[in-house]
């Protein structure tokens, strides 16, 4: 059964408790969630029915120790203890904050710093997580004083009656992945998940044949809308493996997509590109079957063409219709998804000026002489997109570039307890149009017929003699410079050195590129290829070696925490050519 708007907002189902319960009651024994080992292999299930029982046992026991309307972070990795922490948290009215679990001490001082901002010291885990944590940082700062709960093993003495949550109430608090060092808790409500579950199922409508299948992680918010929230409130099956699995063999996700006959898969542009690679390398089995596969939700920004067609392209030999490659834009602040693709047609791009888009002017070219803009689809249900003047809050009509704001019922509370950072994000308004709060997503774009085409970051735009320069447009023109250099592999942003801007280049490479090309003719080709590319000298090009480059959870590239690393001299060394 899918989710549609009317019965998401009905009376009896406007929280995400609501919803679950419904799919126990009419579904109970059927799938909710598959955990992957591996990737490959189906080693656990839970049905609505035991994900209900088993959730409630967990927001019972969260009830008994009276964290009711307090706080908890979710450091679970992908399985069935998250599925029982989040839900237990959102019976118990516990606002979840899911985290990835950390392998390193910066990654502990996070979530030290998530649990702070918070106001918690509860931290729900599994057993292995919280033994390992215990293991390597004990006596730390940053581990002291966090009580460390294993979700497996919380008792519940007896009944414990749990008061019913609203559709108001906060169901979690997703902070977000951004370079700054102090993490801003979004605060999601459950009737913000219920819009953004019944916007997505307009668009890409799940069906009672609809399957998920999804490695992305679900403390992020693609994940965790695609991969757990959506299952639940449609009632849709989903398939889980962890990133790792994926990352260590993009295959696996292709073949569990066939072997389990997944609909419904998102994932940021990196992802596709390392499915490209595998299927020019021959990793792809002749017997994977992606006829099934209906929605392929691509929601980085901006999406590029080129790996658009690429992946159109290589996947049409296993049965990939042309139009299940679904452009779309979203963020943690919308919830999730803010606009995407039509069903049932192909991606279509915009090819426009170079020039005259630096100039935030949109001017038709052809393929020869202009440059490919990914059209993210429209908006839909009562989401509505806005362009607007950043410095003076006018509404911009059609095929004018401007800031993206969003108005909607997908759009989240605010920051929790930032209330100056709330006002100015979350409840900005248009001076001469719909006097209805906006939220300001620090993205650039235009509208063109409804459809909403993403052109940058608005602090990340480079300025050179009154021009725009997108940082992503150098940055592809940095990774096609040389072969071997990997898609997302580079950083591009300007430095003020006293006297003027710098641009500089940060660039990933590993050995197989350096035996090829010497560091620098690599350097040299980098600044030719920018040059050629967009018409802009490169005043440095920094070499690092593979996994430097700072990225948020969902793999894209962190361009001002790149910068912060490059003015702290921490990318200092560079790489070197493997033996």
């Amino acid at each position: 059964m899918t989710v549609t708007a009317p019965d998401v907002l009905s009376s009896a189902t406007r929280t995400v408790i609501g919803q679950l319960r419904l799919r126990a009651k009419k579904n109970p024994d059927q799938l909710a969630y598959g955990f992957l080992r591996d990737g490959e292999e189906l080693a656990e299930t839970l049905t609505f029915q035991q994900v209900e029982e088993q959730g409630r046992a967990v927001g019972m026991a969260l009830a008994a120790q009276g964290l009711s309307g307090g706080a908890a972070v979710l450091l679970c990795p992908t399985g069935p203890d998250f599925v029982r922490a989040l839900v237990g948290c959102l019976f118990a009215r516990v606002a979840g904050a899911p985290a990835q679990v950390p392998n390193r001490l910066s990654g502990l001082a996070r979530i030290r710093r998530m649990a702070d901002d918070a106001g918690t010291t509860v931290v729900l885990t599994t057993a292995e997580v919280k033994a390992r944590l215990e293991n390597d940082f004990a006596g730390t700062p940053e581990l002291t004083g966090l009580a460390l709960i294993d979700v497996a093993h919380l008792a519940v003495p007896g009944y414990v009656e749990l008061d019913e949550p609203g559709p108001q109430d906060t169901a979690l608090l997703q902070y977000t992945s951004g370079s700054t060092g102090s993490p801003k808790g979004v605060v999601v409500s459950h009737e913000n998940f219920l819009a953004n579950v019944a916007e997505t199922d307009e668009l890409y409508p799940c069906d009672p044949d609809g399957v998920v299948v999804s490695w992305l992680p679900l403390f992020h918010d693609m994940g965790l809308l695609f991969g757990a929230m959506l299952p639940l409130c449609t009632g849709t099956p989903a398939y889980l493996m962890t990133p790792e699995a994926f990352i260590r063999r993009p295959a696996r996700w292709l073949e569990a997509i066939s072997r389990f006959r997944g609909t419904h898969a998102a994932a940021p542009s990196f992802a596709y590109d390392l499915c490209v690679e595998a299927a020019a390398q021959g990793l792809i089995g002749d017997d994977v079957d992606l006829s099934s596969w209906r929605c392929a939700a691509n929601g980085a920004e901006p999406v590029r063409w080129r790996t658009v067609r690429a992946f159109m392209t290589a996947m049409a030999p296993y049965g990939l219709s042309r139009t299940a490659m679904s452009p779309g834009y979203g963020l943690a602040e919308n919830t999730l998804k803010a606009t995407g693709s039509q069903p049932d047609e192909e991606p279509r791009a915009l090819w426009v000026d170079s020039a005259e888009l630096r100039r935030n002017l949109v001017v038709p070219a052809d393929e020869t002489n202009g440059q490919p803009l990914v059209s993210n689809g429209v908006a839909v249900g009562a989401t509505r997109i806005a362009i607007v003047e950043p410095e003076t809050g006018r509404w911009l009509p059609e095929g004018r570039i401007g800031e993206i704001w969003i108005s909607g019922p997908c759009v989240a509370g605010g920051y929790f307890r930032r209330p100056a950072e709330s006002a100015a994000t979350f409840a900005a308004l248009i001076t001469d149009g719909d006097q209805r709060p906006h939220l300001r997503t620090g993205d650039l774009g235009f509208l063109r017929d409804g459809e909403l085409y993403v052109t940058g970051r608005l602090k990340d735009v480079i300025i050179r003699n009154g021009r725009n320069y997108y940082p992503q447009d150098l940055e592809l023109s940095a990774e096609m410079s040389v072969p071997l250099l990997r898609p997302n592999c580079a950083a591009a942003f300007s430095v003020d050195d006293g006297e003027r801007e710098r641009l500089v280049v940060v660039v990933e490479a590993d050995g197989r590129a350096l035996r090829r090309t010497p560091a620098e003719k690599l350097r040299e080709a980098v600044a030719v290829a920018v040059y050629e590319g967009q018409r802009l000298r490169t005043d440095e090009v920094v070499l690092i070696r593979r996994g430097m480059l700072p990225r948020t959870t969902s793999g894209k590239v962190q361009r001002r925490a790149a910068r912060e690393r490059y003015l702290n001299g921490e990318f200092d060394g560079g790489p070197q050519p493997a033996a």
